[in-house]
């Protein structure tokens, strides 16, 4: 199935052609969404709009109708992700949505917890065949990240992706973009990251420009990595911390002096401007 007219897609696609990165930024409530879709307007920037299986979990299918309603009315493209889908329960609850019209522009489904690849091509096989005939383009890790964040299943026993391995992966899998493990991880690092970026090269080389591929794990990462992730080839990447631990002090600091709508405003405006230097930083500003 051809995916050109799904809006993650093309996004990434044209961001891989131009080579700039799409910042696909974690959102926990309406407004951390609002806060996203309100810098990505201001910059003129396409954007992904990513949310946690615990997110789904809570808001189900009225929050995600929200998200959907929010980011496909901007006038910027900006699609909407279901980040790290690992629990049986959250890929059945955002496949039954999807079957119900209410989809997803594209989602993750991680299956980096298995033992081999064989493994996780099987786990993963049947829920991306499901996706898409949704019409739902489906990002699998090839590899192992180690940590967590909030409501991802923890994880050990990092493994580094083998890029000769990564075609046949796409091609048994079905998926269409690839988180690899270079030497990321989820949460802080606890000294300062070694990221193999060749092996970013190899899979460019190897999968061509067909398949985006996804830099995972970016809790305090530098702007020069940031910058060489992106000359190397990553075209989507994950942010979380970086905009909501500003977002939630502010608001629980403003709380306690002001009306909850300002609080809210001053919060929102806290995010959107993370969002907006991420913009910047990646080059997407002015692409949309």
């Amino acid at each position: 199935m051809s995916f050109e007219d799904n809006c993650t897609m093309k996004i990434l696609y044209k961001a891989q052609q131009e080579g700039y990165g799409i910042l696909s930024q974690v959102c926990y409530d309406a407004q951390s969404a609002i806060a996203l879709v309100r810098a990505a307007e201001r910059c003129r920037s396409p954007a992904i709009l990513q949310l946690f299986p615990v997110t789904l979990m809570y808001g189900k299918g009225p929050f995600l109708q929200f998200c959907l309603n929010l980011a496909h009315q901007a006038n910027v493209p900006i699609a909407v992700h279901l980040d790290h889908a690992t629990d049986p329960e959250h890929l059945e609850l955002a496949l039954s949505l999807a079957e119900q019209g209410i989809a997803f522009d594209s989602i993750m489904v991680d299956a980096s917890h298995a033992e081999t690849d064989e493994e996780n091509i099987a786990i993963a096989r049947p829920y991306i065949e499901r996706a898409k005939k949704c019409g739902v383009p489906v990002e699998v890790e090839l590899g192992r990240l180690e940590g967590g964040e909030a409501g991802l299943r923890m994880i050990s026993d990092a493994k580094l992706t083998n890029p000769q391995k990564a075609e046949t992966f796409i091609k048994e899998t079905g998926a269409v973009i690839l988180a690899p493990s270079i030497g990321n991880l989820h949460g802080s690092y606890l000294k300062p990251p070694n990221f193999r970026l060749e092996i970013v090269r190899e899979l460019r080389k190897t999968l061509g420009h067909g398949i985006p591929i996804c830099l995972h794990g970016t809790d305090e990462l530098p702007d020069e990595l940031f910058r060489e992730c992106i000359r190397n080839g990553v075209s989507k990447i994950n942010v979380n911390s970086w905009a909501r631990d500003p977002y939630v002090k502010r608001l629980s600091e403003t709380l306690l002096t002001k009306t909850m709508p300002e609080a809210i405003e001053e919060a929102t405006e806290v995010f959107a401007e993370v969002c907006e230097r991420f913009f910047k930083l990646f080059e997407s500003a002015g692409k949309a």
